[in-house]
């Protein structure tokens, strides 16, 4: 379970108001099975999502499978680096298998097939302290808007 234990784990959940209690006055569930709920930002390890667009909440990329994405890449400072709308044309690519940018591979999974997303990825999720010179400066935070258009 890495560097937290199950007791340790419960504390912070307890700390941060992630626990659910029967008394809640929310509108809503925090429990896993409404994870990929609409609007809800979700971090996946170095990769924050936050919905705009629903898809059809039933088609999701699994790893290994081809998905055709429109995109585009900008810097914190709001400079564009890439699109493929600006190309007109999507991207393909396999997902999850390092084909990709690591927050790529772990966030483009959690959209489903119509989806339309900001990740918000950072450096180490990106291309770190390397950078992608000249386009994309040492140990940049990467902001894409994603549409998810098929998975194959």
């Amino acid at each position: 379970m890495g560097p937290f234990t199950a007791r340790s784990m419960s504390g912070m959940r307890q700390s941060l108001g992630l626990m659910r209690s029967s008394s809640s006055s929310l509108p809503f569930s925090l429990a896993p099975a409404n994870v990929r709920a609409f609007h809800q930002t979700l971090l996946r390890a170095g990769v924050q999502i936050e919905r705009i667009t629903p898809g059809d909440g039933k088609t999701f990329p699994q790893k290994g499978q081809t998905v055709s994405i429109h995109y585009t890449g900008t810097l914190e400072n709001g400079s564009k680096f890439d699109s493929s709308r600006d190309r007109g044309s999507p991207f393909q690519t396999a997902i999850g298998v390092g084909r990709v940018i690591r927050g790529w591979d772990e966030g483009v999974p959690q959209l489903s097939v119509g989806e339309r997303a900001k990740l918000t990825i950072t450096p180490d999720y990106g291309y770190g302290a390397q950078g992608y010179p000249p386009v994309i400066p040492a140990n940049s935070t990467l902001i894409f808007d994603v549409e998810l258009l098929a998975v194959k």
